[in-house]
């Protein structure tokens, strides 16, 4: 069963979260954080390289947010019941996009690109 991107739910800018991630999940990302490498910063993220941002969470808004929830405990279950019913075809097609819009991004030298 798939999973939410942790990063959806917590700020992972700050540093006691990447060292929280860092200590708890090891295998979840490898970041160098030395001051003399980048400023002890996470290197900066795009949501056209993030297979949630430009595919999956478009999905879960438009099923989730089709109507008002009167309290977060609604959202949550809709949410979830919006990310059960998103099937195994649509999350590989998104993942499969992944290395046709990193080349894009390649050949933007990382600024804005279009992906058609």
């Amino acid at each position: 069963m798939p999973c939410l991107h942790l990063t959806n739910f917590i700020e992972t800018e700050n540093i006691e979260t990447q060292n929280l991630i860092r200590d708890n999940v090891p295998e979840f990302i490898e970041v160098d954080i030395s001051p003399q490498r980048n400023n002890g910063e996470w290197p900066p993220n795009s949501p056209d390289l993030n297979v949630m941002d430009y595919s999956i969470w478009s999905i879960l808004e438009a099923e989730a947010c089709s109507k008002p929830h009167q309290s977060i405990e609604a959202l949550k279950k809709s949410l979830t019941k919006a990310w059960n019913n998103i099937s195994q075809d649509v999350i590989d097609r998104a993942v499969d996009d992944f290395p046709k819009r990193l080349k894009k991004c390649i050949e933007a030298d990382g600024g804005h690109f279009e992906n058609n």
